[in-house]
């Protein structure tokens, strides 16, 4: 009970800040008055929010001007940021809210610590979120699209239940590492699990295109790398299969290469380019120049 009532002398003394600072912006607006009122005119006052929850409602259709001189210094106390919204129990949201002529919410920005379930891990982020499908199963609710954790030198920024379109622009991945993009499953508390990935490596640039070659890595299903199943070297395409070093345009580590479907050219001029290669059960067929074949026969040992 002790609790209770600290909290609602809190929350009251807070009402009472908050209408103490409306009444003094009423008040700039009532300096206005008297030109107001000599046009006919007439200040309107602040009203109680018809939305759910409550609180105080600004005047219809009136404007807030904030505008600042002052720096984003931490020693300071960030003295520019105009709006500072804050948490003050363990599981408050403070949160923006957009909502519809219904008034009901449709988009918000939230910040909070913890998640409303103690049992799910600390949320630690900030989320951008809009509502599902009006006629889904979880109809109308804000659901998070898009967030990104504080509290971390590197941020795993997350969508959910989102698809991302580059529109006439560049979807780039720079760095001084490895540059990848993983594919990967999820798991237990949105963890990830890299299956594949598509990666630039770390080599270094030394001129004349060398360095920066491109990987198609495979993962374990633990998430640890295990090869690169497709290799190409950047300086001069050469293109390896199980292999980083190929030595020449197309290099396979392996001990066969199939062509699945047979094939016989009706003659030695039928259509081909050079270097195509071809097979039946009786002749491989190579072609040498333009719609030039020649063939060689298959006998069994």
């Amino acid at each position: 009970m002790k609790g209770e009532n600290h909290m609602k002398n809190v929350k009251t003394v807070s009402l009472i800040m908050l209408s103490l600072s409306l009444i003094y912006l009423g008040g700039c607006q009532g300096s206005n008055a008297s030109k107001q009122a000599s046009s006919g005119a007439q200040t309107p006052a602040f009203q109680k929010s018809s939305l759910p929850g409550g609180g105080l409602a600004f005047p219809h259709n009136e404007r807030i001007h904030l505008s600042t001189d002052q720096k984003w210094i931490a020693e300071e106390g960030h003295l520019s940021d105009l709006i500072r919204l804050q948490w003050t129990a363990e599981r408050a949201k403070p949160a923006i809210s957009w909502a519809d002529e219904k008034g009901m919410d449709k988009t918000a920005i939230v910040s909070h610590d913890k998640a409303n379930n103690p049992e799910q891990q600390d949320h630690k982020h900030i989320s951008i979120e809009t509502t599902m499908s009006p006629d889904g199963e979880h109809k109308d609710q804000l659901f998070t699209r898009f967030e990104i954790p504080y509290d971390t030198d590197v941020s795993e920024i997350r969508t959910h239940s989102s698809n991302f379109n580059v529109m006439d622009g560049i979807l780039r991945v720079a760095g001084e590492g490895n540059r990848d993009l993983q594919l990967a499953k999820t798991g237990e508390d949105n963890a990830t699990t890299p299956l594949w990935s598509l990666r630039a490596d770390s080599s270094e640039l030394a001129g004349n295109n060398a360095g920066g070659n491109f990987h198609v890595v495979r993962y374990s299903d633990e998430g640890e790398a295990l090869a690169s199943a497709l290799y190409v070297n950047r300086s001069d395409g050469k293109v390896g299969i199980g292999t980083n070093e190929p030595q020449s345009q197309l290099d396979v580590n392996g001990d066969s290469l199939a062509i699945r479907e047979s094939k016989t050219p009706a003659s030695s001029k039928a259509p081909g380019n050079k270097g195509d290669i071809a097979w039946d059960e009786n002749y491989i067929y190579v072609c040498v120049a333009k719609d030039t074949w020649k063939r060689t026969e298959l006998s069994s040992w």
